[in-house]
């Protein structure tokens, strides 16, 4: 039987990720309209991002047990219409219920959250499961249509939002919610190519018997999406509340810069990349020194580049963790997929929210106010950059984990 063509099937999967990009990086860039508008503190904002991560997590968590259950096919096809329901959702808020507008957020986050988590468990084995002569290069390649994704989302909506108006911020929504349906409909008509669960056959096997090295990746993919999705949660509010720039140059020369640089890194990976281990204990070094700069710095441009810069080097942790998983382990099925998606949502959900409750906390506290005025900075500058030089915590244990791995994967020669 002849081999299905699965060229239009990668450019679906790539197309699926851009469209998931606004659903990630739209949000953030809302939080200081959504605080001014209707009153929503930071903590209750980093909740958002909570529920995003947790949904998605337990989108993960079900798919690694229960996964044989599901019709893959036909979930992978319905899971962009969910992302547009929950942008929908958004949307209708000042209209319907501005009086719940925080309650509204949820239920809509909860709902494209759905489709988020689906996507990270499906779309990554599904790019695994296509015949490829370097599947490295095409895992690094999706990812990296993600950070395209995020650069276009920002720098399209922060223009809209300085032009047409923070207060029209319900239309942006709606219209980035067309590009999930363009996806169904993309792969409702491409081929799809099959996939085991992971709980029969080798997989399973494989499974079972390594379990070790999935708890190691686990835990790696966990520190890195701490790592990453903090800075690319609270980039853009940083720029604008902690640097005092202009939101428009926050958003561009923050969130866009950030997400271009890791777009770029992740391509250039898929292209000349070698030795993932290194790659990821080299990233992992480099961000702890980005957050304590971003953080210590009084100077903007110095603070500004070294969150860009968390964009190269947070960009292949969570890819990476994939490819240095396949590469131990190939073959290994879509709940090990489905796992790793659940520590990374584990990861981005604990972190941002941690850094809200951070900037909250020192923002109102006396030691904020007294430090504050030697330093001439206000207290919530205080709380931004007390919460960034935490963040560097992360990424010191996730250096410790890899040096331990190293030592693993020499001695069990894997």
């Amino acid at each position: 039987m002849k081999e299905p063509n699965y060229k239009l099937t990668k450019l679906a999967c790539y197309f699926t990720y851009i469209a998931m990009a606004p659903v990630f990086s739209l949000p953030p860039i809302l939080f200081a309209t959504f605080k001014d508008m209707y009153g929503i503190s930071y903590t209750l904002l980093g909740t958002l991002v909570v529920v995003n991560f947790c949904t998605q997590l337990g989108i993960d968590l079900i798919f690694s047990f229960w996964g044989k259950y599901f019709n893959i096919h036909r979930t992978i096809r319905v899971m962009p219409l969910f992302t547009s329901c929950g942008m929908l959702v958004f949307s209708l808020v000042p209209l319907f219920f501005p009086q719940y507008a925080y309650a509204a957020f949820v239920v809509g986050t909860f709902i494209f959250s759905i489709a988020a988590g689906l996507g990270e468990v499906l779309v990554s084995p599904t790019i695994a499961a296509i015949p490829s002569d370097n599947p490295d290069r095409d895992m690094s390649a999706l990812h990296s249509i993600y950070g395209y994704g995020v650069v276009g989302t920002v720098a399209l909506s922060t223009l809209y939002l300085k032009f047409v108006g923070n207060t029209t911020w319900m239309y942006l929504m709606l219209l980035w919610s067309v590009l999930p349906i363009i996806s169904a409909v993309f792969l409702k008509i491409v081929p799809l190519p099959d996939m085991e669960f992971g709980h029969d056959g080798e997989g399973s096997k494989q499974f079972k018997h390594q379990g070790k090295t999935i708890a190691l990746c686990f835990m790696c993919i966990f520190l890195g999406s701490c790592t990453e999705n903090t800075m690319c949660t609270w980039v853009s509010v940083y720029m604008e509340n902690a640097l005092k720039m202009p939101k428009v140059w926050g958003d561009i020369l923050g969130m866009c810069m950030f997400a271009g640089l890791l777009a770029i890194t992740r391509t250039a990976y898929a292209k000349y990349g070698r030795n993932i281990l290194k790659t990821l204990q080299i990233s992992m070094l480099v961000s702890i020194f980005l957050y304590i700069i971003a953080g210590l710095s009084k100077n903007a441009v110095s603070s500004l580049l070294a969150c860009a810069l968390l964009g190269v080097s947070s960009a292949m942790l969570w890819p990476g963790t994939l490819i240095l998983m396949e590469e131990k382990l190939p073959g290994i099925g879509v709940a090990a997929y489905a796992l790793m998606a659940a520590g990374g949502d584990l990861g981005a959900s604990v972190c941002p929210q941690l850094v809200g409750i951070i900037i909250d906390k020192v923002s109102i506290s006396q030691w904020a106010s007294d430090f504050g005025n030697a330093v001439a900075l206000a207290p919530e500058q205080i709380g931004f950059k007390t919460a960034m030089i935490m963040t560097a915590v992360f990424p010191i244990l996730g250096l410790l984990l890899l040096s331990y791995m190293r030592k693993f994967f020499k001695k069990n020669s894997m």
